[in-house]
């Protein structure tokens, strides 16, 4: 890893639960919901957030299961219940982070296409950038049921690439897990990832990638105009 990487990237790949946007809120109160429903015992924001990453299923899985025991048939209905919820909470408490507006406002004016791209489905991907008011800055959204696959698969960010026109050479991502690290990786493009994002409880310095944010502002100084 080098902080002084640089890159020209003609366009910018940016995962959207810890690295754009702090839904952390809205997703522990979706879970704790759903496991009142199903008289299960809550959980505490801090182990949801080490629960996120691999979209709903996986979080709803480890909510359930960890430390506790539920049939396949009991994850599955709790899916069903987890989505009815986090419908009506999506963006309640979600935040968009320090720094990111104005990112987002810099490689706009640059004329550098951006996308998302999150293993969050899209029926709550698309709501919640219009409910922050950012979903205008982005060419492309690909959605965590875009494609039969999820990060670390490298397809989501190809996809988003072939959508804007772009290599995933020629690209740059920007994630805050070892899922987007591993994405951006396989399709080889370069990747940034923050340290004030989610990742599963892994130490976020601890995961190969070509350079470390800890304010989404120093993006702007890991990007210079192309020669």
């Amino acid at each position: 890893m080098s902080g002084a990487a640089r890159f020209s990237p003609r366009a910018v790949l940016f995962d959207l639960d810890g690295t754009l946007l702090d839904t952390i809120g809205d997703l522990a109160d979706a879970a704790n919901l759903m496991l009142a429903e199903l008289g299960r015992p809550q959980r505490s924001q801090d182990e949801i957030h080490r629960f996120v990453g691999k979209g709903i299923p996986n979080l709803v899985r480890r909510c359930m299961t960890e430390g506790r025991t539920a049939s396949e048939t009991e994850i599955d209905a709790a899916v069903d219940v987890f989505r009815r919820h986090y419908a009506v909470v999506n963006g309640r408490r979600a935040s968009i982070y320090p720094g990111i507006e104005e990112v987002l406002r810099a490689l706009d004016a640059r004329a550098i296409p951006l996308a998302v791209v999150t293993n969050k489905a899209e029926a709550f991907t698309l709501p919640l950038l219009e409910r922050m008011g950012i979903a205008g800055y982005f060419g492309t959204v690909v959605s965590g049921d875009t494609l039969p696959v999820k990060k670390p698969d490298p397809a989501m960010v190809r996809l988003a690439c072939e959508r804007l026109g772009v290599v995933p050479a020629e690209a740059l991502m920007v994630g805050d897990s070892a899922n987007d690290a591993l994405s951006a990786q396989g399709a080889g493009m370069p990747v940034l990832l923050v340290s004030y994002g989610y990742s599963e409880g892994v130490p976020v310095d601890t995961i190969e990638c070509d350079g470390l944010l800890s304010d989404a502002l120093q993006l702007l100084d890991h990007i210079v105009p192309a020669q």
